[in-house]
């Protein structure tokens, strides 16, 4: 299998895709009742350099199923060492609303659906047996698919040796992946364990250096892990989101976090130029991504920032634009619940964020409704966590900033 692991952005919606989820709910699963072995670069741990294996995976593999969702560019490359290495066998699928680059257009490319990040059950359940139905075809009856081999046909493709297929079981099966760290690291955060969260992302960077998904997951379990101090976390989060170039990045997820830590940072220090930071990295988010997260952080922010205010009319300003951002942000999540809602795996995400944003408009009754609707869908200590901190941020805030509207209005 030749993706991504983790969360990727496609930069050109400004979309986070969770190419796990492909991963675990389609691709595992559909091989395992195939009885075929099936495996991925991240699934092998080893010393050495890492395109060695992988390289001679991809050569070796007898069908390579290379999923360029968000153009990910190490699977394209990848993509294109199978097809100069092999004649068949190769599968190409993507998300649907991929813009494929010219030089791809040409090449069979099977679409699936995400849902938010997720990919829904029907969905799993629909590309799984359309995928079905093409390894059963090529596997049966294989056809040049390379490109380059429709022009040099007299190459001559290796295969994996008996001896080989045991050790890659045996590297699949005894040995913690990536894969795996990643998983397990997902649960920690769950359940609000950041330091093993922390622990465990560590040791994955070190295997996968330059993969922002895991750095970004890192910086996360680090600021909030609060150790060795609440501030010493912060400062180790930052310097981790580093080398993202944080400052011009189009990466929505780093501009989250940036703005999670800077936020976090005026709340220990009270400096408004850390609140003026938040309010810059959530609201370059929100403006890239159109979504929920980013919108009901800014929003909060700017009703801080109206009370730092010196001048009335700039509080005022502040207070107006924040609630746009919130009318904003209750649009979106609305548009997200009208489509197959039931199945997004952030579903408590979006009904928590929507109830935070009836609680700034002052409608108590649809803020309880939807709390509990949470509630009936959450399943670990993290979401409800980070909400209550939210609300214990927003009503004070809220009920100052009320009574400055209030006075302005009579």
């Amino acid at each position: 299998m030749l993706m991504g692991y983790g969360t990727k952005m496609d930069f050109a919606t400004g979309r986070a895709l969770d190419l796990d989820k492909t991963y675990e709910n389609v691709i595992k699963p559909l091989f395992k009742e195939l009885n075929i072995e099936c495996f991925r670069a991240s699934d092998v741990r080893h010393s050495g350099v890492i395109d060695v294996p992988m390289y001679q995976q991809i050569q070796k593999a007898d069908i390579v199923i290379a999923d360029i969702s968000t153009l990910n560019a190490n699977a394209i490359y990848e993509l294109g060492v199978r097809h100069a290495l092999r004649p068949h066998t190769t599968i190409v699928i993507a998300e649907d609303k991929l813009e494929y680059p010219f030089d791809l257009k040409h090449i069979s490319i099977t679409s699936y659906r995400h849902l938010g990040e997720d990919i829904g059950v029907s969905e799993a359940n629909r590309i799984k047996e359309k995928l079905r139905e093409l390894v059963v075809a090529v596997l049966a009856d294989p056809k040049t698919d390379s490109p380059v081999y429709t022009y040099l046909p007299k190459l001559q493709p290796p295969g994996f040796t008996a001896e080989e297929i045991e050790e890659l079981k045996e590297v699949a099966e005894e040995t913690e992946t990536v894969s795996t760290m990643l998983t397990t690291a997902a649960k920690a955060l769950s359940e609000a364990n950041y330091e093993r969260a922390r622990k465990l992302l560590t040791t994955a960077l070190d295997f996968a250096p330059h993969d922002s998904f895991i750095r970004q997951r890192l910086a996360l379990a680090t600021y909030k892990s609060g150790l060795p101090s609440q501030a010493e976390a912060l400062d180790a989060a930052q310097e981790i989101l580093a080398s993202l170039n944080p400052a011009y990045t189009h990466d929505t997820e780093t501009l989250g976090l940036m703005g999670a830590i800077s936020k976090r940072r005026f709340e220990l220090t009270q400096r408004v130029s850390e609140l003026e930071h938040a309010i810059d990295y959530y609201g370059r988010g929100f403006i890239l991504a159109k979504d929920y997260y980013n919108g009901i952080n800014l929003s909060l922010l700017l009703l801080k920032l109206a009370i730092t205010r010196d001048k009335p009319v700039d509080a005022l300003a502040d207070i107006i634009y924040a609630k746009r951002i919130r009318a904003r942000t209750e649009l979106y999540c609305l548009a997200l619940m009208a489509d197959s809602f039931e199945e997004r795996s952030d579903a408590v995400w979006i009904l928590l964020t929507l109830a935070e944003a009836k609680y700034g408009d002052g409608d108590m009754d649809e803020f309880e409704r939807l709390v509990q609707q949470a509630e009936k869908l959450g399943e670990g200590k993290f979401e409800r966590q980070s909400f209550n901190e939210q609300m214990a941020l927003l009503e004070p805030v809220l009920r100052y900033t009320n009574a400055i509207l209030e006075k302005w209005l009579s």
